[in-house]
């Protein structure tokens, strides 16, 4: 797809700042990828104007380029029927229990771009003259200020934020979950947090206000004369009452949430993540990942958006740390603005870039790294993975208020490093890649499939090395915005498995046990909103959470899934990995999972180590006969007794397996059948 136009960049950048920022429009070429940091070079010069044109009419993907793949076309999920609400589906492995509707407040409400909603909607977010702006082009950029983000779960009660505000669901009944309240706060991207009784909401837009009204700013003046072949970005007026930071909200009445505290950062906060310290009970932290302009200081007092060699002070090249009393969150407030992207060797503070990618005109030079998109906490092992623009980090968080980056690496194969998630044992780091910045199909069947993917990196000694790439197998249309976004891991014992969203590719879970070979294990998709054009929607976020997947749905609302036994995974591990129960989930603050010793465990163990043959037939169906007695007596001690007779022959077969996997498993198998729980 074309580079978006500079009009269009105005528009989605200055404007909106939405989900798709800036540096995150950019396009790849082939290349080998050598998992290293490159050599800083000098700051590349802007880049020229480029033609405008309509970013979102669909344009078939060019040809393959050489000694790359695409996806299959062939797949079911290849040529479903387009609709809103009645398009065709697709799924294995995946029920869909349930679509619940945006509310009406949370909905645009047309889709012709005549409608003066629309121009209500421009009106809001600070846009006078639309004249430039191609109709559709408009109709998108509405419909973008009303689009669902990610999800955050507490209890009995899931929170979808949107660029309109949050929605509160009960989820007590995942497969009857209704709405409990929405809390209208413009501001996108809304992504959310829960802990404890607070709130936390991500707002970057500069239509934020304060006191979370919804009339926006009033719209900046035309330029002057001759300034619109200005390549410098003009900045939206000051205002006093505008807000872009992270808001927090008590929620003790979580049908009436009450915002106590909005810290302003220089860049707005386009995500955030919520870090805990096991050594302090009474702070919580929030690490601030800005994508956006810098506001002028006469907004927000020493910001400043100049490059490093002018303003050693500057707001690029960092992230924000705020603290947050618990006991008094209005005192909330910015601690720390790690530079984590520093050369340690010189001090120079853009000391990371992408090594050079690929774009529509080809190779393009390496470009520096000042921002993170995303970053996952994993407090347990000490650890955080950054996925920042044109890299992905690794941070030492043990003194969560200056993490200190450990290891670097980029791949020419990837456009935007977007989000990361750790496997369960801390032994792997699966980065994302959103080529196109969400705004773009990319899973079209001439789409490479190294491009817009995973990419698993194995994780030693606090040390990342490459493994392999992961996308969707499915090809999807010229109309369906699809690019690697936002997963969890599914707590199956045993197995690294993730569920992931891919916007209109639907969701599609893979297992990355072995990280050089990850496989698909089950699916659900949707055809295109519109076949003749490219409205943005599907999946933002695809989570599990207590036994079920929960998808944020940009366009259409909350979806709600569970799992369907295949040849590729079992009702017994399915069953185990319902026996996880956590009383709230932020994924981007990632809990080490624990497994009860219930028989249930053991059977889901039995079952993968019989798909892969670790052991004779005859001893695994010995060994699920005497689960079933043990089961079926209600634990008598004999029964017990013979389970721990088994345990020996599986240690030693742990020894001689032929996979670490194999050998985690046996081992743990083991150690439920000595000591079993009810």
């Amino acid at each position: 797809m074309n580079r978006v136009s500079s009009l269009a960049l105005c528009v989605l950048g200055a404007a909106l700042i939405l989900c798709f920022g800036v540096n995150r429009m950019q396009a790849q070429t082939a290349a080998t990828p050598p998992q290293a940091q490159a050599e800083k070079p000098a700051t590349p010069p802007a880049q020229e104007p480029e033609e405008e044109e309509n970013p979102f009419a669909p344009q078939p993907a060019p040809s393959l380029p050489p000694g790359m793949t695409g996806s299959d076309a062939n797949d079911p999920r290849a040529k479903l029927k387009p609709g809103l609400y009645d398009a065709g589906e697709a799924s294995m492995g995946i029920k869909h229990l349930l679509l619940l509707k945006k509310p009406d407040a949370f909905q645009l409400g047309s889709a012709d771009p005549d409608d003066p909603k629309v121009q209500k909607v421009f009106g809001q977010l600070g846009i006078g003259n639309t004249s430039k702006i191609p109709k559709p082009m408009q109709l998108v950029i509405a419909q973008l200020a009303f689009s669902n983000s990610d999800l955050a779960f507490q209890g009995n009660h899931l929170f979808q934020g949107n660029f309109y505000g949050v929605n509160i669901f009960d989820i007590s009944n995942p497969a009857n979950a209704t709405l409990l309240a929405s809390l209208v706060c413009p501001g996108g991207q809304g992504d959310v947090s829960a802990y404890k009784n607070l709130l936390f909401m991500s707002v970057e837009m500069p239509n934020g206000r304060l006191d979370c009204g919804t009339q926006g700013f009033p719209p900046e003046p035309p330029p002057p004369a001759g300034a619109e072949k200005e390549k410098k970005r003009r900045l939206p007026a000051a205002q006093k009452d505008r807000f872009r930071g992270v808001r927090i909200f008590d929620i003790s009445d979580v049908k009436n949430p009450k915002q106590v505290a909005a810290v302003q950062t220089c860049r707005g906060s386009h995500t955030h993540t919520l870090v805990t310290d096991p050594n302090d009970k009474d702070n919580v932290y929030i690490y601030v990942s800005g994508t956006s302009f810098v506001r002028q200081p006469e907004e927000l007092a020493g910001c400043s958006g100049e490059a490093p060699d002018k303003d050693p002070n500057t707001a690029l090249f960092r992230i924000d740390v705020i603290k947050v009393p618990v006991a008094a969150p209005q005192d909330a407030k910015v601690v720390s603005s790690p530079r984590v992207f520093i050369d340690p060797r010189t001090g120079s503070l853009n000391g990371l870039n992408n090594g050079g990618t690929h774009g529509k005109k080809g190779s393009e030079k390496p470009a520096d790294t000042n921002q993170c998109h995303d970053i996952t906490v994993y407090s347990a092992i000490g650890l955080a993975a950054g996925a920042c623009s044109g890299n992905g980090i690794l941070l030492d968080i043990k003194d969560p208020v200056h993490p200190k980056r450990v290891d670097a690496v980029n791949d020419p194969n990837y456009s935007y490093w977007h989000s990361a998630s750790f496997s369960n044992d801390g032994s792997k780091v699966v980065f994302t890649d959103e080529w196109g910045g969400g705004l773009g199909a990319r899973c079209r069947q001439n789409d490479p499939n190294k491009w817009g993917a995973d990419a698993i990196f194995r994780l030693k000694d606090d040390k990342l090395s490459f493994a392999n790439y992961y996308k969707l197998p499915a090809a999807q249309g010229d109309t369906e915005n699809c690019v690697a976004h936002n997963g969890s891991l599914i707590p199956i014992p045993g197995r690294d498995v993730v569920v992931q969203a891919w916007y209109q590719g639907g969701i599609s879970i893979v297992d990355f046990t072995d990280p050089a070979q990850p496989f698909e294990i089950a699916y659900f998709d949707r055809g295109p909103i519109d076949p003749k054009m490219l409205v943005l929607g599907g999946d933002w976020s695809a989570y599990w959470y207590n036994g079920y997947i929960y998808g944020s749905e940009i366009a259409r609302g909350l979806d709600v899934f569970e799992l369907t036994p295949t040849k590729f995974l079992t009702q017994n591990e399915i069953d185990a990995a319902k026996t996880v129960r956590v009383p709230e989930l932020n994924v981007q603050n990632q809990q080490k999972i624990e497994w009860p010793a219930q028989l249930v465990v053991a059977k889901a163990y039995v079952d993968q180590l019989s798909r892969s043959q670790a052991l004779p037939a005859n001893q695994i169906a010995a060994l699920q006969k005497a689960i079933q007695s043990a089961e079926s007596s209600h634990m008598s001690k004999s029964k017990l007794a013979k389970l721990k007779s088994m345990t020996l022959s599986l240690e030693k077969s742990a020894a001689t397996a032929k996979s670490p996997a194999d050998s985690t498993r046996l081992h743990a198998l083991a150690d439920i059948l000595k000591h079993p729980s009810a």
